[in-house]
């Protein structure tokens, strides 16, 4: 149990310090003359990673907090991922953030992972909705907050941001 709840813990915490450091973006971001696209959005990203939080909890409790004979795997997947997660926040300095602001004559990054692929934060939180809850058997979790997580990126996030970042005059 105290595996499963040290780890909850510090993704929990990171979640809180990303959303710190979000809103510190966001003002500088807004100050150089930069405006949010998507906000319409952002309450359904919210709401999907609290229920997957909550979701996590729940059935990693369910499970007494044991971790699966593949915990090792896909704990590792995760770890790499946050490595990966940490490079596009700095890849992207104070533009990174969790809603999508657009800053006018500035050209997108194409610095530290934003080289190989167009959207490797997503790619994370794709990668750790999967193997996080697998980690603790929380197989449910997987599935639904994966599935619902693909559809959200792909049908309304990405092509927003896509709009907003890549075809704009």
């Amino acid at each position: 149990m105290g595996f499963f709840v040290t780890v909850y813990t510090v993704v929990v915490a990171q979640r809180f310090l990303e959303l710190a450091l979000a809103r510190r973006n966001a003002r500088h971001i807004l100050a150089a003359g930069g405006r949010e696209v998507g906000a319409e959005h952002y309450k359904y990203i919210v709401t999907l990673h609290v229920l997957f939080l909550v979701s996590l909890l729940a059935e990693g409790l369910l499970h007494e907090g044991r971790t699966a004979p593949w915990w090792a795997w896909t704990f590792s997947v995760f770890a790499l991922a946050q490595g990966l997660r940490y490079w596009c926040i700095v890849s992207l300095g104070k533009r990174w953030n969790t809603r999508i602001y657009i800053l006018p004559g500035s050209e997108p990054v194409r610095r530290g992972p934003y080289r190989f692929l167009r959207h490797p934060n997503y790619l994370v939180v794709s990668i750790e909705l999967l193997v996080l809850p697998l980690t603790f058997s929380a197989v449910v979790t997987a599935v639904v907050f994966s599935l619902a997580n693909f559809w959200l990126l792909w049908r309304v996030r990405i092509p927003t941001e896509e709009r907003a970042v890549y075809d704009r005059p």
